[in-house]
């Protein structure tokens, strides 16, 4: 990356932590000692997260290479799971009057208990999240609110965290009620986001832009763990032992602003209890109903728990119970958070799948990069939609940028020049492999960094990496999927011309990530004219004449720096 130290080859053992899960297994491991090897290997090798669970099954052979860190953990994701947790309930949500005074409002709330942190954001109103140090704090707030009289109507007396400050004596206070900064929960406009790609620097600088514009703010994330929380609580009146989780793009870190939230109920606390040793000859059971099967156990739990949010949840709108789904679910609108939500029971397989995106991300700053960019690009093509069909995901999406991160050859060379071009390349490389690649006979296998031959029929077949039997492609129709390759055969010849790697004096155009994001990207393309044969055929003969070329060209200079996309 850009201003990226010169790396330094890693320690044999730090290469077989990363090649035993598959984290970008064909790239060589070449990493800074001093910054990433130590928490890479606490990150890659404690006993209970997902690297230590598959690396008990498999030994995957292969190198790999990770270039500059710019967000390496200190913290498994169990750790920073927990301590999310944590952090959330000892957190109330406020909703404020439009004007406040700041300083007055923080000291009212002082009288509960010290505050660690506080920040205000808009939805539908102003609303306040304040941490406070202990939980104690949370309790004592909630022991002077008061039940608001609703007139004629009635008030269900439901005692949550999320609470409602009025003014008194408004009036007398409107001299010293001011505006509050807000922390922004929103991405920028299509428009903001073309005027900061087109000012960057270089490609590289467009990827972390868009990254660092779209990315999940420390503000945000909190605010997905308090509305976790707060249905928590919720279902506590049923399963006083239960937690809801966050999982998915919310804590995988490639979650963007305004994506939706995934949490899922975990009853398997509950039946930890059952498992803890007693003394003595007898053996204390609780009295519960059976049920057919697991499904119909799932399927009743969730029809309570949505009629609940429904009728008692406060901020919870919109509810649909969806109970006869593959995986049966509750989906509905947190209106004071402004997050579309979706409710699932004992999902502990995706949880698993967000740690393991979570360490691909935290390999390598570039994964994160060139996920964000990919997705945009295909968000602006309309390849991907967030109403359900045929459309390719944006997890689907994720999984081919690492299995192309897997497959792609030769190891990168780690010098400073190639370095700063290093992210242009990936991106141009990603466009190249998948606008070549078999979909029609090959299937795509993170778990083992390689294409096999396809189970099924389906036009596009990715498999879980958790339950190797499902494809998690299965709804991408033959149409978006012949859509995504034409695509992306266009958007590699385009980063292949001259003068759309770099911004030009002389025009104004867009250029790079921005020109790729056009709408009327086909439309522009000076092939279009006079064309004899199809785009997709044309676009895919030339990039095969570029390919070759440039391999040789990349031979006879590098000796290994051949690019293979395997079609």
């Amino acid at each position: 990356m850009r201003g990226s130290p010169a790396p330094l080859r890693a320690s044999a053992a730090l290469t077989m932590a990363a090649c035993s899960v598959g984290l970008l297994t064909r790239l060589s491991l070449r990493v800074q000692r001093s910054q990433v090897q130590r928490p890479l290997r606490r990150l890659l090798s404690c006993p209970g997260t997902v690297a230590a669970d598959l690396s008990r099954e498999e030994q995957s052979s292969g190198s790999a290479e990770t270039g500059s860190e710019d967000r390496t953990p200190k913290k498994r994701f169990s750790e920073v799971q927990n301590e999310r947790r944590e952090q959330a309930q000892r957190t109330v949500l406020i909703h404020c009057p439009n004007k406040i005074n700041e300083k007055k409002f923080l000291k009212f709330l002082s009288q509960h208990g010290p505050i660690n942190r506080h920040f205000f954001y808009e939805s539908f109103g102003l609303y306040a999240v304040v941490e406070f140090c202990q939980k104690e704090s949370v309790t004592s707030l909630q022991n002077v609110t008061r039940t608001p009289s609703l007139g004629p109507e009635a008030a269900i007396p439901f005692k949550s965290r999320y609470l409602n400050l009025k003014l008194r004596n408004s009036l007398n206070q409107t001299s010293e009620l001011s505006s509050i900064q807000c922390s922004n929960q929103s991405p920028p406009s299509s428009k903001k986001l073309y005027q900061l790609l087109c000012c960057a620097e270089s490609v590289d600088d467009q990827l972390n832009t868009l990254l660092r514009e779209f990315q999940l703010t420390e503000e945000n994330a909190r605010l997905r763990y308090l509305t976790c929380s707060l249905i928590e609580d919720v279902a506590a009146a049923y399963f006083p032992d239960c937690a809801v989780r966050p999982f998915g793009s919310s804590v995988n870190s490639f979650g963007k602003l305004g994506c939706d939230l995934d949490m899922f109920l975990d009853l398997d606390e509950i039946g930890n209890f059952t498992a803890q040793k007693t003394s003595g000859n007898f053996l204390m059971e609780f009295q519960v109903k059976n049920v057919p099967s697991e499904r119909v156990a799932t399927q009743k739990i969730l029809s309570v728990i949505g009629e609940c949010l429904d009728q008692f949840g406060p901020g919870c709108v919109g509810v649909q119970r969806i109970l006869n789904a593959r995986c049966p679910l509750i989906r509905f609108s947190h209106q004071a958070s402004g997050f579309q939500c979706d409710l699932t029971t004992n999902n502990r397989i995706a949880l698993k799948s967000s740690e393991l995106l979570y360490m691909y991300g935290a390999l390598d700053s570039r994964v994160r990069a060139l996920v964000f960019s990919v997705r945009c690009w295909a968000r602006a093509h309309s390849l991907t939609s967030s109403i359900p069909g045929a459309w390719i995901t944006n997890f689907s999406l994720t999984m081919m940028v690492i299995f192309f991160l897997q497959r792609r050859s030769p190891p990168i060379l780690p010098t400073l020049d190639y370095l700063k071009t290093l992210a242009e390349l990936l991106l141009k490389e990603f466009f190249e492999y998948f606008g070549n690649f078999a979909f029609n006979k090959n299937s795509i296998n993170i778990r083992q960094g390689r294409e096999q031959n396809k189970p099924e029929s389906s036009p596009l077949h990715i498999q879980n990496p958790f339950e190797t039997s499902l494809n998690i492609s299965k709804n991408v129709s033959q149409s978006q999927l012949q859509k995504f390759v034409d695509l992306a055969r266009e958007s590699a010849w385009i980063l292949h011309q001259e003068g759309k790697d770099r911004p030009s004096p002389s025009s104004n155009q867009p250029w790079g990530l921005a020109a790729l994001l056009l709408p009327s990207v086909a439309n522009n393309m000076s092939l279009s004219k006079k064309k004899k044969k199809p785009a997709s055929e044309r676009i895919k003969n030339l990039l095969d004449s570029i390919k070759s070329s440039g391999a040789e060209s990349s031979t006879a200079t590098n000796g290994r720096r051949a690019i293979s996309t395997q079609a």
